[in-house]
């Protein structure tokens, strides 16, 4: 399959956003508000990178500000690349070397597939064979060289999506960025571009920025991510660190189904921390709170389990949900509180409710969260 081609080493851009803000003036009576609020980022050369959190956190205006479509109010956002650093904070969009691809897809519905593909290019005065023959590497490393006579209204919305992304890779530009791609496609499209989007960047090396509010999309792509709340960053890391070590409850639920309890630290000891709460004593993998202190425990489902183990919550089965490949139970562990396990690769023989249930859970896989 063809891929774009790579850049060499050392290449690739590194961005540095340095205490970056955006005021929008009061609207009528209304006070100015921060969709960007202070934001200081370092994103490493030929990285994959994702802005994610929920709807109104500034993710989309700061992915504008580093493209240069949003002036920003304070701060800088620099590009260095091979040793050189430039601050592009002023430079406008088209002398940044990046490309866009938008939720829009924001093709020229009069143009052929591979007139799009080359608007780009025909705005950098690049002709003839070597015109053709970037436009049409650039469709087949998204799979769509069969198609370069076609118009947009003729693809489906995946197959514009590609477009879209070749007509953004035929620049070559040093960054990437994208601005939810895949919003506006069905969940199996979805996940069948995941892949492809993070095989293309990859193999081209480009300094990748990618908006999403989806953390599944983030999860399995992102080489880090940083999660935005209220214009600000909550917390950056890489998919495994932020989903299994988050800094507080917002990033923890934000980033996936889990259980908390509320409790009281009564020792800790070999780095570990014995917390009573309603269903018993647990024991957490953490010394970090101190004895008394009143915490909060989250416990995603899929690490509840059915097998003995170290900590076990004994309780009765409320409600039973096949889900096929899983099946998710809902136990009451103490009275007033329930849990959610997941359970994967269900048997045909599931408990009925009312049964009791006995649920089991590493101290490994309890986060001890400030209360």
């Amino acid at each position: 399959m063809p891929t774009p081609p790579a850049n060499k080493q050392g290449d690739a851009t590194a961005i540095t956003i340095e205490n970056l803000s955006k005021i929008f003036p009061a609207s009528s009576g209304g006070k100015p508000s921060a969709a960007v609020d202070g934001i200081s980022l370092n994103i490493e050369p030929g990285e994959l990178f994702f802005l994610l959190g929920p709807s109104g956190c500034g993710k989309t205006t700061l992915l504008r500000m580093i493209a240069g479509f949003i002036e920003p109010s304070g701060g800088r956002v620099l590009f260095t690349r091979a040793g050189e650093t430039r601050d592009v904070t002023h430079a406008p969009a088209n002398a940044r070397e990046t490309g866009m691809v938008f939720q829009s897809y924001a093709l020229w519905p009069h143009m052929s597939v591979f007139e799009n593909v080359g608007f780009g290019l025909d705005i950098r005065k690049v002709k003839g064979e070597e015109r053709r023959r970037r436009i049409m590497e650039a469709l087949g490393s998204v799979q769509m060289a069969d198609y370069a006579q076609r118009k947009p209204n003729q693809l489906s919305g995946g197959q514009q999506q590609r477009i879209a992304l070749a007509r953004a890779m035929v620049i070559r530009p040093s960054v990437l960025l994208l601005d939810e791609p895949l919003s506006n496609l069905d969940a199996k499209l979805r996940i069948e571009l995941r892949s492809e989007i993070r095989r293309l960047c990859k193999a081209a090396g480009m300094t990748t920025v990618y908006v999403t509010h989806d953390q599944k999309e983030a999860l399995s792509m992102a080489d880090r991510i940083a999660i935005l709340r209220s214009g600000r960053i909550v917390q950056v890391g890489t998919p495994a660190g932020l989903y299994r070590q988050p800094g507080d409850a917002f990033v923890c639920e934000f980033l996936g189904e889990t259980n908390f309890f509320s409790g009281t630290v009564r020792a800790v000891a070999d780095e570990t921390t014995h917390i009573e709460t309603p269903a018993g004593v647990l024991r957490a993998a953490s010394a970090t709170s101190s004895v008394g202190s009143t915490v909060r425990l989250s416990i995603r489902p899929e690490a509840l389990s059915a097998a003995p183990g170290e900590n076990t919550l004994s309780g009765r089965l409320v409600e039973t949900t096949y889900l096929g490949e899983s099946v998710q139970l809902v136990v009451e562990v103490a009275p007033g509180l329930r849990v959610r396990s997941a359970v994967s690769n269900p048997g045909p023989d599931l408990p009925a409710a009312g049964s009791a249930i006995r649920l089991s859970v590493s101290p490994a896989d309890i986060v001890v969260l400030p209360a």
